[in-house]
């Protein structure tokens, strides 16, 4: 498992904040560790026997400092530098390594790759750094400095091992969410079918007719049985396109969206919706749908301090767009409302080539735009 390939995953805005702030907390923690060991050294040993510590060290800091670019790569640096560190001081009677900057650095390294590499990659870098921990007993000349190494082995094995479990959950959260989408779809198909079908076989029945007759366009009767088909087609493959890898409610037409405010236990809102909507695809009607209820049902769990939510849903340049906005004041970073419901919207949405944002407004608020493209021949849109 390797949650970085996983971009519905990514982190929101107030994540890599905090990861920028530790990142800082590492280096400023890095260089205050280096400066109070090599004053201790300086003052024990004498002459400069810190240098050597202070060079090793710095540099398994640096490559902790820059693990994000390459987690793999930058670990094996870290225990080769470590495992070089200790067999120089062992041979020339220098302090013990690795020294406790080294080790801070380590144990950030080996977090690192337990928590993000796969399990084979991140058992070999875990093995290393217990490696690196054991070989400097042998020659130790302070046994504190090899509990420290140890100590912190064993901390970046269980915040690493912790974090991994927790990503872990949510990417088997986010699944489960994509597959409840994709089974709603899946009795949705009913629907469709039904739909267009049901035209293909009325003009069918009245090609029939005219052709016992012997009068009437029959050419045109044809046509139009040729264009419910194709219209019928489109449609199926915009919807199976979802179900790829394998009781719900299912969705209504744009027409209950009235129902659905209406039953909304939230702030007041206000829906503007075109009445040409009835003759839009089915499964545009019931995507619209799902994005108003799931937008509205975010609004009621995350904007409680909302004064007005806003539903406009228009039909222009051959799509129709989705608009849920609310006037909530700014929340924290932790209740950032970019859960696993965006996930099943953007699901269908994208099944049907549309475009989904969601995100707070400048004038305070957040809103969520959709953009549902109207693709298909005048067939499909009966």
């Amino acid at each position: 498992m390797n949650v970085r390939n996983r971009p519905e995953l990514a982190w929101p805005l107030g994540r890599r904040a905090a990861a920028v702030t530790a990142q800082a907390a590492l280096a400023v923690a890095a260089v205050a560790v280096l400066i109070f060991w090599a004053g201790l050294i300086a003052g024990s040993w004498g002459g400069g026997y810190w240098v050597f510590d202070c060079a090793a060290g710095a540099a398994v800091c640096a490559l902790a400092l820059a693990r994000r670019l390459a987690p793999a790569w930058t670990a094996a640096g870290g225990l080769a530098v470590a495992a070089v560190a200790v067999l120089v001081a062992a041979w020339a009677g220098l302090p013990n390594e690795p020294g406790p900057a080294m080790a801070l650095g380590l144990s950030v390294l080996v977090g690192s790759a337990v928590r993000t590499l796969p399990v084979r990659a991140a058992c070999a870098v875990a093995a290393g750094g217990l490696a690196v921990a054991a070989a400097s007993v042998p020659g130790a000349h302070n046994g504190a400095t090899v509990g420290l190494n140890v100590a912190w082995w064993l901390a970046a094995l269980g915040v690493g091992g912790g974090l991994r479990l927790l990503a872990a959950r949510r990417l088997s959260a986010a699944d489960r969410v994509r597959h409840d989408e994709r089974r709603r779809l899946a009795r949705e198909l009913h629907d469709v079918a039904a739909h267009h079908l049901t035209g293909i076989v009325l003009q069918a029945q009245a090609a029939r007719l005219l052709a016992r007759r012997g009068s009437g366009p029959l050419e045109e009767s044809l046509e139009d049985i040729e264009d419910a088909g194709t219209g019928a087609l489109a449609a199926l493959r915009r919807v199976v396109g979802l179900l790829r890898d394998a009781g719900d409610d299912v969705p209504g037409p744009a027409g209950r969206l009235t129902d659905l405010v209406g039953g909304f236990d939230g702030p007041p809102v206000t829906l503007r919706v075109p009445g040409e909507a009835e003759s839009w695809p089915p499964e545009v009607n019931s995507t619209v749908y799902r994005i108003v209820q799931e937008s509205l049902t975010n609004v009621a769990r995350h904007a409680a301090r909302a004064v007005t939510v806003e539903v406009t849903v228009t039909g222009r340049d051959g799509a129709v767009v989705v608009e849920v906005a609310d006037d909530a004041p700014p929340a924290p970073p932790s209740r950032s409302r970019g859960g696993y419901g965006l996930l099943g919207m953007r699901e269908r949405v994208e099944a049907l080539d549309g475009t989904l944002r969601a995100g707070p407004r400048p004038e305070g608020g957040w809103t969520v735009h959709a953009t549902l493209p109207l693709a298909g021949p005048p067939g499909g849109r009966r």
